[in-house]
C-alpha cells in the first residue's frame, strides 16, 4: 500500500523508519518531511495544516493510508474534512476526529471527562478572563506548589508548576489577561499538584479494540536534574523501572478501560493513538494530561521495541481490525538522549552544519529538525536529533546514546548527559 505520514519531527522519521521496513508498504512520503525522512521516503513541500494540499496529495499519490503524526492538524479537524472528501470515502486514517482530539486539545473538555468516567486525576478548577479575580482568590487559598495549565495547544510548554501564590497569579494573569499562549490561553485549568513518579503510556485504538505499547518515561526539562524551563522533551526511556506488571494492569483497569468506554459512551469513534500522561502516586496511576498521537521523543525509544510488523499494526487501526493482531516487544531497553540547538527552548539560530553523523555505529539517530541543503545536513529547529540505542541493560542503553550524543557535531549542540540515570538509580 501508499502510504502517507504528516509531520517533519522525530516521531515522523521513527514512524517511517519503521514502516519502510514492512513488506506491506510499497512506497512511502511524508510532508513535509526533514533530512532523516528523506533517507527512507520522499518528502512532498507541503503543510500539514494545508487541508486541501495534503487532500490532493493523497489523490495524486493514490494513497491508501494515512498517519498523521502532530497534534495541531488534529486539533484542527483534518480527519473531518478529509472524510467529507467524496472520492477519498476508501482512505484508511490513523488520528483522531477533531472530536476526538479535544482529548489534547483542551485541558479543560479533558478533565471534565475524566471525571465524568472516574478516571483518576488531580483535583482542578477552570477559570476564564470572565473569572480572572475569582480565579486570583482561589489561588491564596490553594496548597503549595500550584499546577496552571493553558486549556489549548501550546507546544509542550503551556504548563507552569508555581511553588508561590504570587509566581501562580502572574501565571495566571499572563495567560488570562497578557494572552501569552494566545487563543491557548483563553482558558486556565488549576490543578493539585501530584508528588510522585511520572511515565506515559501508549493505546493504539481502532476504535472497539485496542493495544497497548510500550510504556516510556520522557526528561521534559532542558537542564540536567531536571532542572530550567519545559521542552518539548530532551530524552526518554523504555521500557520503565518502576512500572510494574502489577501497576500496568492497574492502568489498564483504571485508565485505559473506562476512557476508551468514555469515548464510546460520547459517540467518538476514535481510531489512532491515545497517549496517557501519568504520575504514580504511592503504587496507584494518576492521569495528568491525554494527548492524541505519539509523544516525541517517546516515539523514538517505543518503535525501535516493536518487533511487529507496524504498517499492519497502523491498517488494522484504520480499518478496525486490531483483535486480529498481537504486539510483540523487546526484551531490551531503549534511551533516546535529544541533541538541541544553543539557546532552546528560548530563541535559538538554525542553520548550522551537522557532521559525523557517518561515525555512528549501532545506534538511531532520528531527525528532529533538520534540513538538507547543497550536500550538507543542518540544523533546522529547536530540538535537531534523537539519538537512539538499545541494549540488554539500562546502563549499556544510556553509555551507548550519551557516546552518539558527543560524537555528532554542530555549533551551539546541547544535551542532557544524565538520561536515564535516575532510573539506574531508582529504588521504590
Amino acid at each position: 500500500m501508499n502510504i502517507l505520514i504528516l509531520g517533519s519531527g522525530g516521531r515522523e522519521h521513527a514512524f517511517a523508519w519503521k514502516l519502510a521496513q514492512s513488506p506491506l508498504c510499497d512506497t512511502l512520503f511524508v510532508a513535509p518531511g526533514n533530512a532523516g525522512t528523506a533517507q527512507v521516503a520522499t518528502n512532498l513541500p507541503i503543510s500539514y495544516n494545508d487541508f486541501p494540499a495534503v487532500a490532493q496529495a493523497i489523490r495524486d499519490k493514490e494513497i491508501n493510508l494515512l498517519i498523521v503524526g502532530p497534534e495541531e492538524p488534529l486539533v484542527k479537524g483534518i480527519v473531518d474534512f478529509l472524510r467529507k472528501q467524496p472520492d477519498l470515502v476508501s482512505l484508511g486514517i490513523v488520528g483522531p476526529d477533531a472530536q476526538g482530539a479535544q482529548l489534547e486539545g483542551s485541558k479543560d473538555f479533558s478533565k471534565q471527562f475524566m471525571l465524568r468516567y472516574g478516571i483518576p486525576t488531580a483535583a482542578s478548577q477552570t477559570f476564564t478572563v470572565d473569572t480572572l479575580q475569582e480565579g486570583l482568590n482561589y489561588l491564596e487559598k490553594h496548597a503549595l506548589p500550584i499546577v496552571i495549565k493553558a486549556d489549548g495547544l501550546a507546544a509542550g510548554k503551556g504548563v507552569i508548576i508555581a511553588e508561590t501564590v504570587a509566581e501562580a497569579q502572574t501565571a495566571m494573569r499572563d495567560m488570562l489577561d497578557g494572552q501569552k499562549f494566545g487563543a491557548a490561553g483563553s482558558k486556565v485549568v488549576v490543578e493539585q499538584f501530584l508528588r510522585g513518579i511520572e511515565l506515559s503510556v501508549f493505546v493504539l485504538t481502532d476504535g472497539v479494540n485496542y493495544k497497548i505499547l510500550p510504556e516510556a518515561k520522557d526528561y521534559k526539562r532542558i537542564g540536567e536534574g531536571d532542572t530550567g524551563p519545559n521542552t518539548g522533551g530532551m530524552g526518554a526511556v523504555s521500557p520503565v523501572v518502576f512500572a510494574s506488571k502489577s501497576f500496568l494492569q492497574k492502568v489498564e483497569d483504571k485508565v485505559v478501560k473506562p476512557t476508551l468506554a468514555g469515548l464510546q459512551q460520547e459517540g467518538i469513534n476514535y481510531q489512532g493513538f491515545i497517549f496517557v500522561g501519568l504520575m504514580k502516586v504511592n503504587g496507584e496511576p494518576y492521569v495528568i494530561e491525554y494527548n492524541a498521537r505519539m509523544g516525541d521523543p517517546e516515539t523514538e525509544v517505543v518503535l525501535p521495541r516493536i518487533q511487529s510488523d507496524f504498517a499492519e499494526l497502523m491498517q488494522a487501526t484504520a480499518t478496525g481490525e486490531l483483535d486480529k493482531l498481537t504486539v510483540q516487544v523487546s526484551p531490551q531497553t531503549a534511551v533516546t538522549t535529544m541533541l538541541v540547538s544553543g539557546g532552546y527552548p528560548g530563541d535559538y539560530v538554525t542553520g548550522k552544519i551537522i557532521s559525523d553523523l557517518e561515525r555512528l555505529e549501532d545506534v538511531m539517530a532520528f531527525h528532529a529538525g533538520t534540513l538538507e541543503k547543497n550536500g550538507h545536513v543542518l540544523t533546522n529547529g529547536g530540538r535537531v536529533l534523537a539519538i537512539t540505542a538499545q541494549a540488554n541493560s539500562l546502563e549499556n542503553a544510556v553509555r551507548k546514546s550519551q557516546e552518539a550524543a558527543r560524537i555528532v557535531q554542530f555549533d551551539g549542540k546541547q544535551y542532557r548527559k544524565d538520561i536515564g540515570l535516575d532510573l539506574i538509580r531508582y529504588s521504590d
